[in-house]
């Protein structure tokens, strides 16, 4: 099963924010929230005055990598001053290379300088998670896609999607996921009382208890066992949804994703669901999940303890 959309799956959300080499209004305003506090920490607050002193000012890569977050510098640069141009080399999504040159900066001096550790603080940061994104892509014989656990929130998702990585869902409203604490009823919610919730348990009871709107664009629902996985697609079965479902398997480790693939199909259930590997997986251990029923893997080390990527910011001259 499939989002519907050309074989896409549902985990694949980069489109939200990256379209035609350009950002969409959902990320240029989450690079506005975080260019705000980082410049604000340099008490850059506002457009930063013309200069009269010009100097040019190049961005040189230190190491291999992929370039991710030149747009974000651009428009730090666009909103920020009035007499700094821009020249990149490369772009958002590029292989740089040791020693390369990326970008040259020209305009006023100060300006420059001004803004000289942001700039560099959000390239490297970002390149270094597209760089990470391209290494779990290019290693694992099915789909990654990271998680919900970022640092720099829709930042990081545009630089996994930049590497060639899944983003996963982009908010709690962009896709529902009902993880463990979703399927504890409130206190004095008779939904989930044991008359109510019954043989079938509380995860068929949620899921059914689901309309459309809810789900926004798939549903997910994590699951802990191959018994839950079976109720959870039985579940789905029942609802008339016209969008996808993602069982996650959390920490069930390959030899519990192939018992429920088996178990699914055993019920004539697996066309429904799309099954997705999560918890506890490394890197170096990628090449176990081959042939294990799985759709897709998604995992936080792909952007959370990355290292960032090396640039330097030379003016002419130096």
């Amino acid at each position: 099963m499939t989002s519907g959309d050309a074989g896409r799956l549902p985990h694949d959300r980069g489109f939200m924010l990256w379209r035609a080499e350009e950002g969409t209004r959902w990320l240029e305003e989450s690079i506005e929230r975080w260019a705000f506090a980082m410049l604000s920490d340099d008490e850059v607050s506002g457009q930063l005055a013309a200069d009269d002193e010009m100097a040019n000012f190049t961005i040189i890569s230190r190491q291999e990598g992929i370039l991710a977050g030149a747009w974000a510098a651009d428009y730090i640069i666009a909103t920020r001053t009035t007499d700094v141009d821009s020249l990149w080399y490369l772009g958002d999504g590029d292989a740089i290379g040791q020693g390369d040159v990326v970008a040259v900066l020209s305009g006023g001096r100060n300006a420059i300088l001004m803004l000289e550790r942001s700039i560099l603080n959000i390239i490297g940061q970002l390149s270094g998670i597209a760089t990470n994104s391209a290494k779990w892509s290019s290693a694992s014989p099915i789909p990654v896609a990271c998680t919900r656990k970022t640092v720099w929130g829709l930042l990081d998702k545009w630089a996994v999607h930049l590497g060639g990585g899944l983003t996963h869902r982009l908010s709690k409203g962009d896709a529902c996921m009902l993880k463990e604490n979703d399927l504890v009823a409130p206190a004095g919610d008779s939904r989930g009382s044991e008359n109510e919730v019954g043989e079938k348990g509380v995860i068929h009871q949620r899921i059914i208890n689901l309309d459309e709107a809810d789900v926004g664009a798939f549903l997910t629902i994590e699951v802990r066992s191959v018994e839950e996985s079976v109720s959870a697609a039985a579940a789905w079965q029942e609802m008339v949804i016209h969008k996808p479902c993602v069982i996650m398997l959390d920490n069930m480790g390959p030899d519990g994703a192939r018992e429920a693939d088996v178990a699914l199909r055993e019920a004539g259930l697996r066309n429904g669901v799309l099954l997705e590997a999560s918890g506890g997986i490394k890197f170096a251990a990628l090449k176990e999940w081959e042939n294990c029923g799985i759709d897709v893997i998604s995992a936080s080390a792909i952007n959370r303890g990355t290292q960032p990527h090396d640039f330097s910011l030379l003016i002419e001259g130096a």
